[in-house]
């Protein structure tokens, strides 16, 4: 398995307990460069609102499944080696953006650029979703947008790479109990975005 035999699907109801693995695993153990076990405690997503977020018409959950060979049309085994989210927030034709969430990458395929094949995916999805039926100019751009803890240097990093930036929007890290259990008081939520690409303006 390597970053040229990522392959992605729709999420359905029979990945809940996998992806919920995925997530908790990613997240909140001490595995990977992309956890968070040292600013947040607690479970990072339950099956509930995972069942949510898949029947919800607008969000848009897609997963990379382990099969027996590694490829596509090869049997899958129960297993999720990727996942990532994509919730349009198209308010009207003056507010065009794609929320990208819930990314994970199975630590153990984690720097050998599987994440970058993913996240490459879902951008390629939002932006060609939200170009259908409008006319994007450079005075309405659509946007992604994403938004990651602070005290995540490397994190930012990784994603400035990318193309996003900080748009100057934060806000506390909720702590009602549903998000996991905050560490620190000073953690914050920090939004990063990114216009779509200035070459699909028609």
């Amino acid at each position: 398995m390597n970053k040229d035999t990522v392959f992605l699907r729709q999420a359905k109801a029979d990945d809940i307990d996998a992806l919920e693995t995925l997530l908790n695993r990613c997240y909140r153990q001490t595995e990977g460069w992309t956890n968070e076990a040292d600013l947040i405690g607690g479970i990072r997503i339950t099956p509930n609102e995972l069942a949510s977020t898949i029947t919800n018409r607008k969000h848009y959950l897609f997963v990379y499944p382990k099969t027996t060979t590694g490829e596509r049309d090869a049997e899958e085994i129960g297993e999720l080696l990727g996942c990532i989210a994509v919730d349009m927030k198209v308010d009207d034709e003056s507010n065009k953006s794609a929320y990208i969430g819930m990314f994970a990458v199975h630590p153990e395929l984690q720097g050998q650029g599987v994440g970058h094949q993913i996240l490459q995916a879902a951008e390629t999805f939002a932006e060609r979703h939200l170009e259908s039926g409008t006319q994007l100019t450079h005075e309405n751009p659509a946007r992604l947008t994403m938004s990651i803890l602070s005290h995540r240097p490397e994190l930012l990093a990784y994603y400035q790479r990318r193309g996003y930036k900080l748009n100057g929007h934060k806000m506390p890290f909720p702590n009602d109990g549903n998000n996991g259990e905050p560490k620190r008081q000073d953690l914050e939520l920090l939004e990063l975005e990114k216009k779509v690409s200035e070459s699909s303006y028609r």
